[in-house]
């Protein structure tokens, strides 16, 4: 497997990072565990959660991913080849989110306890938080990285104009800088990232870990009629893409993953690996099957032909 550098950070990661949503929601933790360890077993290294991870689901309070990755590093006594990126900022209750330095750490150590672990390999800012300075954000992860409880830390759903502040910031007072961004982006939804986060991060050297690069399932190719739509609890959430442009896409990446004899998933990651700018998209799945459907991306080379398809079908 070739490791793919993050930015700046000195971390390298594998061309796929697993997405931790999923676990202990949609995946029981039986299910994730054996998810995770196919993962690994496969040759990737990283694996994305958030603190607030699933919180949305009933009876849950969050953590609930962060637990289950814990569970699954001690079982597996791995914790040391294991790249683990965690979030903070989003709502956990009534007063507990944004990126104030209080809130960050005190987070931090709830992260820690539950992913049974001393440090966060990437820790990140899920969401701006524009009431508080960043002088006051990027302080709080310098204690934490002097302390030897972070390595590095990421952005996540910043706009290019807020990303390019606190790259300033940093630069001008010496704090610790956003090494990744984890915007959205996918054959499907192009246009923010592509106008100015893209060019941003290759100018600066920010590696991008993007999530739903499969437009929260679309991109499998399994949601082809709004009958379809009843399959996952995700489904109304591809309703939107049911349409010319995206029957478009879906033909073209049925054509290319039957000469390249994969599934069309592993073809519109590869669309996206072929990119300079991205890193490692964050992939789901709560089988094997679906693993299995995806992995082979990251070996996936598709020709500039193939590439150019996609891109005119999905432009």
């Amino acid at each position: 497997m070739n490791l793919r550098k993050l930015g700046g950070s000195g971390i390298e990661i594998s061309p796929l990072v697993f997405g931790g949503n999923v676990l202990g929601w949609t995946a029981d933790e039986p299910t994730s565990f054996k998810l995770l360890s196919a993962f690994f077993a496969a040759g990737f290294n990283a694996i994305d959660t958030a603190d607030t991870y699933s919180r949305w689901a009933q009876g849950h309070s969050g953590g609930e991913s962060e637990t289950i990755i814990g569970k699954w590093m001690k079982q597996q006594g791995n914790r040391d080849k294991v790249i683990v990126a965690t979030k903070v900022g989003m709502e956990m209750g009534p007063g507990r989110k944004g990126l104030s330095r209080d809130y960050i750490l005190r987070s931090a150590e709830d992260s820690l306890r539950r992913l049974q672990t001393d440090y966060i390999d990437l820790y990140q800012s899920h969401t701006d938080d524009q009431s508080v300075p960043f002088e006051e954000t990027l302080g709080a992860y310098a204690e934490l990285i002097k302390q030897g409880k972070v390595r590095a830390i990421g952005a996540s759903n910043h706009s290019a104009k807020r990303l390019a502040e606190a790259l300033a910031v940093s630069r001008k007072t010496g704090l610790p800088r956003y090494e990744s961004l984890q915007p959205k982006y996918s054959l499907i939804e192009r246009a923010d990232f592509e106008a100015e986060l893209e060019p941003l991060c290759l100018k600066e050297g920010i590696g991008v870990i993007n999530y739903f690069p499969l437009a929260a399932g679309f991109l499998t190719g399994k949601y082809r009629s709004e009958a379809d739509l009843a399959k996952s609890p995700r489904g109304q959430g591809v309703k939107k893409y049911l349409n010319e442009r995206g029957f478009k896409i879906l033909k073209a990446l049925d054509q290319i993953a039957a000469a390249y004899k994969v599934k069309p998933a592993a073809v519109a990651l590869a669309w996206l690996l072929a990119h300079p700018s991205i890193t490692a998209p964050i992939v789901s799945a709560t089988s094997l099957e679906q693993l299995q459907e995806l992995t082979p991306a990251a070996t996936l080379k598709l020709d500039a032909s193939s590439i150019r398809a996609l891109d005119e079908a999905s432009a």
